[in-house]
C-alpha cells in the first residue's frame, strides 16, 4: 500500500529525517520507536504532507505529492497527540468534521443522512454514544482522545497515522484503543504506522518496528525480530534489563499482597502499588 524510499524532511534546509525506506501492506501496523527527538513525528509530518519532503512517496502506486487535498484526506488520517479543545464543539459534531473529505460540496456542503450513520456508527464502537451531545470542552482527557480517534475513523483512511496515541488514557482505555486500532486495521484495504513511547503498548500493537536514532533507520523488521541491543544503544539503557526488573517488582508484590492477607490494611497498600502499575488483584 505505502512506499516510502529514501524519504528526507524536515522544518529547515537540514533534514530531520534522512532516507527512510519502507513500505507497508495492507493490514500491517508498524510501530516507530526511538527516543525524544530522534524524527519519530517528523516522519509522520512528512508523510502527511505537512512538512516539504524528497524521495518517493507512494500509497497504491500514485504519489501522495500528485494528490489534490481532498485526495490525501481520504487515503491518510493523523491522529495525533491531545492538546487541548480549542471550540466548544459537541462531541458529534467534532466527529463529524471527519467527513469533509467526503462532502459532495466540499467545505460549505451539508452533512447528509450517510455522514451521520458513519459518525454514529463510530461513536458507538468507542462507547462515546451517550456523550454525543455534551461539549468537548467539557470532556476528560482520555475521553477527547476518543473522541479524535473517531473522528479520524469516520473520515475512512486507507492509512491511518497515529502520534502517541494512547496519552491521557487510563490503563484500560490504553488497551482498549490498541485493541480497537487492531480491529480497524484488519478491514480490507486498511493498515496504520504509530508512534509510541510505552514498549509494552508497541509491541503489543505491531506487527513490524521502525526504529530510529538522529533521523535515521536503526532497524526495521518484524516484531518477533526486534535488535534489543540496538534499542538498548539507542535508549542508553539495558531496555531488557528494565523490562525484567520491572516484571520483577510487580511479582515481589503479588507475592507481598497475597502474605498481608491476613492484614486487611497491609492487602490495601499492597494492591494500591499493583494498581498503579496497572496489575491490581
Amino acid at each position: 500500500m505505502l512506499r516510502l524510499e529514501n524519504l528526507s524532511c524536515g522544518y529547515g534546509r537540514e533534514p530531520v529525517v534522512r532516507d527512510i525506506s519502507l513500505t507497508l501492506s495492507e493490514g500491517e501496523r508498524l510501530a516507530v520507536l526511538g527516543p525524544n527527538g530522534c524524527g519519530k513525528t517528523t516522519l509522520l509530518r512528512g508523510i502527511m504532507g505537512i512538512l516539504p519532503s524528497a524521495g518517493v512517496l507512494e500509497l497504491e502506486g500514485k504519489s501522495l505529492r500528485a494528490m489534490t487535498v481532498r485526495e490525501r484526506a481520504r487515503a491518510l488520517a493523523m491522529f495525533a497527540q491531545m492538546s487541548g479543545a480549542a471550540f466548544s464543539y459537541t462531541v458529534m459534531e467534532t466527529v463529524l468534521l471527519g467527513r469533509y473529505p467526503h462532502r459532495a460540496r466540499g467545505l460549505f456542503g451539508a452533512f447528509g443522512p450517510e455522514d451521520r450513520r458513519a459518525a454514529q456508527e463510530q461513536l458507538r464502537r468507542l462507547n462515546l454514544w451517550e456523550e454525543r451531545d455534551r461539549l468537548i470542552t467539557e470532556l476528560s482527557g482520555g475521553q477527547l482522545q476518543r473522541v479524535l480517534l473517531a473522528r479520524a475513523f469516520v473520515q475512512e483512511p486507507k492509512v491511518i497515522l497515529l502520534d502517541e496515541p494512547t496519552n491521557h488514557l487510563d490503563l484500560r482505555f490504553q488497551v482498549e484503543l490498541v485493541e480497537e486500532l487492531g480491529r480497524w486495521v484488519r478491514e480490507p484495504g486498511r493498515a496504520a504506522i504509530g508512534v509510541f513511547h510505552d514498549l509494552d503498548l508497541a509491541l503489543s500493537f505491531a506487527d513490524r518496528v521502525l526504529l530510529m536514532e538522529q533521523g535515521k533507520t536503526v532497524f526495521l523488521g518484524r516484531t518477533k525480530e526486534l535488535d534489543f541491543e540496538a534499542l538498548s544503544r539507542v535508549y542508553g539503557m539495558d531496555v531488557p534489563g528494565y523490562m525484567r526488573r520491572s516484571r520483577a517488582r510487580w511479582e515481589r508484590t503479588r507475592e507481598d499482597v497475597r502474605d498481608a492477607a491476613v492484614c486487611p490494611k497491609e492487602k490495601e497498600t499492597a494492591n494500591r502499588r499493583l494498581n498503579k502499575m496497572g496489575k491490581g488483584i
